[in-house]
């Protein structure tokens, strides 16, 4: 046999030993690494590159392959998440920015639900403890429906700083979550819960105003906002929502603050990293509700006179597919709020065992979140040429399985309830934004879906108000509720056809409304609006 010919572990050596260590070798087997304190046993150095110049190890276990497969996962699986995050150009435009916030609020509100869940919640949600129920309501509800209805003409005010209020709002929300870990067994949990929901709120309209300044080139507004919502549901309440849980289980309510506590401080950072652009509001016309036009009214403007007037005192009064559309948002956001709070007091004041009571909404709540999913699809495919019909329709589809509820008068129809409103709520809402950008001008498209974010959040608080109070008897509380739809589907079809219940709230208006100007009014020599 020739004498240059390799020996049986000289290619191993010059792989594993590339620094002339190649010698160490036990006398046991030729080519294998001795037990050193490089290599202390040979199973320590079995690892070599594979054809895709990954690390893999020579001798495969058990242990190791799950190891090599759950890494591998999870690269591709991050990978999925940043081309998804950033397609269509979103990463250049800032929406990928924007859309890391909006999964750290999503995950913020699902880990604040874990850790207030059975201390603040449940310990309400009693028949016996009326007095509670009814604290709990004045603390943590009606005060937001009083700020509410200020936080659009606030945020129209804003010239600059939305980026500082967006990570204002985390940072807000963080000092709060450090308080409620010292003081849980205080009174002063219920108003920092009032601090919680204002807070996530306010992101939540601040979100809408900026999200038409982050729009990348290739996609609309509707899909964007469908985008983000998707993204919030699954990488923050799925995700979040599943590992404040978890931690939950093991440390507790105080462990789930915590998380909540690192959540809101990246949510500050993130919020920060939006571009710098989304300040830019020179020529942002305020949108209004109401439509103040008269009726024979012939006035004519002249446009230079108009040209004069600064953008920030016109006003854009919305067209006839918005306020449709807001009318039929707004009553169907009383159902999925009312059923937020609604089913959870059901269950308690049920004399089923805790783990019964779990279960009771957690069939509940995974029929909204399958309805949530398929509206949101459903919007993100469908071609919305009529919107505000498309509103109509929800919202009779919601008063009827309303009803429904009230027929069946069990856990069923709750769930069923459950499904419609959460698909028609995520539908609806993508209509809306259809609408609004279609009627909008583009230097009041921000505004416009400030105000509308507004009004949908006060109706999802006035719903939430009708979980609380109602009777837990299941056809008394969705008889109510049932009232209210009847009532809120009636003012949104006459708002399609061009009526109203209510003067100057409704459909009495034109399809696209005209900007409206301060006019100057000789006789008097002042300006009027």
């Amino acid at each position: 046999m020739p004498r240059d010919r390799p020996g049986p572990g000289a290619e191993a050596r010059d792989r594993t030993e590339p620094n002339g260590a190649s010698d160490r070798r036990t006398a046991g087997g030729a080519g294998e690494p001795a037990a050193t304190e490089e290599y202390p046993s040979a199973e320590a150095a079995t690892e070599y590159d594979d054809a895709e110049g990954r690390r893999a190890p020579r001798k495969l276990t058990v242990t190791r392959v799950a190891a090599m497969r759950g890494r591998e996962i999870t690269e591709k699986g991050i990978a999925t998440f940043r081309r998804a995050a950033e397609a269509d150009g979103a990463d250049k435009s800032g929406l990928t920015a924007l859309t890391y916030a909006t999964m750290a609020n999503f995950a913020l509100d699902a880990a604040i639900a874990v850790a207030l869940a059975n201390t603040l919640f449940f310990a309400s949600a009693t028949a016996e403890s009326k007095t509670k129920v009814a604290l709990y309501l004045l603390i943590t509800i009606a005060p937001f429906a009083v700020i509410a209805p200020l936080i659009g003409p606030a945020l129209d005010r804003l010239q600059r700083g939305r980026r500082l209020a967006l990570a204002s709002s985390f940072a807000a929300r963080a000092v709060v979550a450090v308080v409620l870990i010292f003081s849980f067994d205080s009174w002063v949990l219920y108003p920092l819960a009032l601090c919680m929901m204002v807070l996530s709120k306010s992101f939540a309209v601040l979100k809408s105003a900026v999200t038409p300044r982050v729009l990348p080139p290739d996609i609309d507004l509707v899909r964007t906002n469908s985008r983000l919502t998707v993204f919030g549901l699954v990488g923050g309440t799925l995700g979040a929502g599943g590992l404040a849980a978890a931690v939950a289980a093991i440390a507790g309510s105080t462990g789930a603050l915590i998380l909540a506590t690192g959540i809101a401080v990246g949510g500050a950072y993130l919020s920060w990293k939006i571009p710098r652009w989304v300040e830019i509001t020179e020529g942002e016309v305020p949108t209004t509700l109401g439509y103040h036009a008269r009726a024979g009214d012939t006035e004519v403007y002249d446009p230079a006179d108009e040209a004069a007037v600064p953008a920030r005192k016109r006003r854009q009064p919305l067209g006839r597919a918005v306020v449709t559309g807001l009318w039929g948002n707004g009553s169907i956001r009383v159902l999925t709020g009312f059923l937020t709070f609604y089913v959870a007091f059901v269950a308690k004041a049920t004399e089923h065992r805790p783990v019964q009571q779990a279960a009771m909404l957690g069939l509940v709540g995974a029929a909204a979140a399958v309805g949530n999913f398929a509206g949101n699809a459903a919007g993100a495919r469908l071609r919305l040429g009529r919107p505000s019909l498309i509103v109509v329709n929800c919202t009779i589809g919601c008063a009827a399985v309303a009803v429904l509820a009230v027929v069946l008068d069990n856990l069923f129809g709750a769930a069923v309830v459950a499904l419609v409103a959460a698909g028609a709520s995520a539908l609806a809402k993508v209509s809306l934004d259809a609408a609004i950008q279609d009627d909008l001008p583009p230097e009041s498209i921000a505004s416009g879906f400030g105000r509308s974010e507004t009004v949908l959040q006060l109706s999802w608080v006035i719903g939430g108000a009708g979980g609380v109070l109602l009777p837990t008897d299941y056809w008394k509380g969705f008889a109510v509720v049932s009232a209210v739809l009847v009532g809120g589907l009636v003012q949104t079809v006459l708002s399609y056809r061009g009526f109203s219940l209510l003067p100057g709230l409704g459909g009495r208006r034109p399809l696209h409304a005209e900007q409206e100007f301060p006019h100057y009014d000789p006789p008097r020599g002042e300006a009027a609006r």
